[in-house]
């Protein structure tokens, strides 16, 4: 979930905002994943939070509200960035980090650069690639981010796509990232921007159960405060339908197994 901080997010959503709904709703606990993309190609991301700043804010609201937050961050992955990533994440007390990527051989997504000259299933082909590179070379973080977001872009008709056309590179992206005793994250946006899913398919979350994979977090990628907790059931019901049994949180960089 994204505050204001975040460039892309709404100036409304602070951190007060969020408390105030998760007050409302009984959730006594809330960990910010604010972006950071070092070297973004989107001009939106040059500006980088200040995370001096960042803290004393959180704890200034965290002690005043009398709720406990936790320091979180989104981290954008790109490959020149292994060092410049690490160094970052070793300078501040982040109890939780997700690792996403939003930016393919130097090109955005979201502007549709990295579909040029590619067929469809050419540029998902060549994003699972990515995310095998970042799963087998990269394990500065505690989760993988929204695994399948791709298809969120690219202006397809039908966005979707079949499992077994990538299976084989998918199901490496998964070994890779259970060997590095890494999880990954259940993001509900998907269900917000018209897709009908969540990110990842079931196929995905079935496959990462079959091999061993045990860390799964939940995450609604909410940059509105409207949006906070928003297709959690619908998360809940495909976790189940995968064969799990247990959610995870994070405290201090460590895995904590709840019970569903």
């Amino acid at each position: 979930m994204h505050t204001n901080y975040s460039p892309d997010a709404d100036p409304k959503a602070t951190f007060k905002s969020y408390i105030d709904q998760a007050k409302s709703m009984g959730i006594e606990r809330l960990i910010f994943t604010d972006h950071v993309d070092f070297d973004s190609i989107a001009d939106i991301f040059s500006n980088q939070i200040d995370y001096d700043q960042y803290i004393k804010d959180l704890n200034e609201v965290a002690e005043k509200e009398h709720f406990k937050l936790s320091l979180g961050v989104e981290l954008g992955y790109q490959p020149h960035l292994k060092e410049q990533n690490k160094a970052f994440i070793e300078k501040y007390p982040f109890e939780f980090v997700i690792s996403s990527i939003h930016f393919c051989d130097g090109l955005d997504l979201y502007n549709g650069d990295f579909f040029k000259g590619k067929t469809q299933k050419e540029a998902y082909q060549r994003y699972f690639e990515i995310c095998l590179e970042a799963a087998e070379n990269y394990d500065g973080y505690d989760v993988f981010g929204h695994l399948d977001y791709i298809i969120r872009y690219g202006g397809y008709e039908n966005r979707r796509y079949k499992y077994e056309d990538h299976k084989k590179t998918i199901e490496k992206i998964l070994k890779a990232i259970i060997k590095k005793g890494k999880g990954i994250e259940i993001n509900t946006s998907g269900l917000r921007y018209g897709l009908g899913m969540v990110h990842p398919t079931l196929d995905i979350m079935k496959a990462y159960k079959r091999f061993g994979g045990k860390i799964v977090t939940f995450g609604s990628d909410a940059h509105y405060v409207k949006d906070y907790y928003a297709g959690f059931n619908e998360a809940m019901s495909l976790l189940k339908d995968a064969g799990f049994d247990e959610i995870t949180v994070f405290e201090h960089r460590k895995p904590i197994f709840i019970k569903i």
